[in-house]
């Protein structure tokens, strides 16, 4: 695949997460909400999935995945760093329980499958590993083969933008049009500013870290659900 059409790659994570729901859901036999509590397992293993297919692309074109996201070492101010970290949650945090009255009538709200239990050891490891595959595969792919390559600069925000929100309607896969509908309008706003940010100073790397923090506030949860008996239901309890 040569440079231009890098942007044919932005609607893979949506498919793939599809897929692999519909297959588990398939295989085990199970309702597609009976295996959403292991979205953020699927969500890891997509990334590293994402990220091979980044070096592999970036390889066949003559060029590094850091020269894909257009990384320049020293370019990073600690307070771009700060400051986009602070959007990111603020933005990402103020627009996910809007997104819940909207839809769903009540504020704060949030599916609180997004936050089940899984192993214990998985939700240890996963701990680690989804913050930091998250930043690399998702900024990697909706920066690096989407604002980074269209040359419109208006379509350069709104194409990646729109398929960075849209995939987080099928983390997990739930066949509810108003959840695909609360979660798409969660992320948009959020992915529209990081487009445009990104757009204007071709810097990755706050980007990276602030979307690296929201999802350790993210996997903590769920960590803490995996490791506290009781509390996941207490949760539930709560938010009723």
């Amino acid at each position: 695949m040569n440079r231009d059409k890098l942007p044919y790659l932005l609607p893979i994570r949506s498919v793939v997460f599809i897929l692999i729901f519909v297959l588990g859901s398939l295989i085990t036999g199970k309702e597609l909400s009976a295996i959403s509590n292991w979205w953020t397992i699927v969500a890891t293993i997509v990334n590293i999935f994402t990220i091979m297919l980044l070096v592999v692309v970036s390889k066949k074109n003559d060029m590094t995945y850091w020269e894909l996201i257009n990384y320049q070492k020293g370019e990073t101010k600690a307070g771009q760093v700060v400051l986009i970290s602070i959007v990111v949650l603020v933005v990402g945090v103020g627009v996910m329980y809007l997104a819940g009255f909207l839809c769903y009538g009540k504020f704060p709200d949030a599916p609180p499958m997004m936050t089940a239990p899984v192993m214990k050891l998985l939700a240890i490891i996963n701990c680690f590993l989804l913050p930091v595959t998250t930043a690399f595969a998702e900024d990697g792919l909706y920066l690096g083969c989407g604002v980074n390559i269209i040359k419109n600069k208006t379509l350069g925000i709104i194409i990646p933008a729109f398929f960075y929100a849209i995939q987080h309607c099928f983390i997990p896969t739930l066949i509810d049009g108003r959840y695909i509908i609360y979660r798409f309008l969660s992320f948009l706003p959020l992915t529209i500013i990081l487009c445009y940010y990104y757009q204007k100073k071709r810097n990755p790397i706050p980007i990276m870290v602030g979307h690296a923090i929201i999802d350790i506030m993210t996997v903590s949860w769920v960590l803490a659900t995996s490791m506290v008996p009781g509390f996941y239901e207490t949760m539930i309890n709560m938010s009723k």
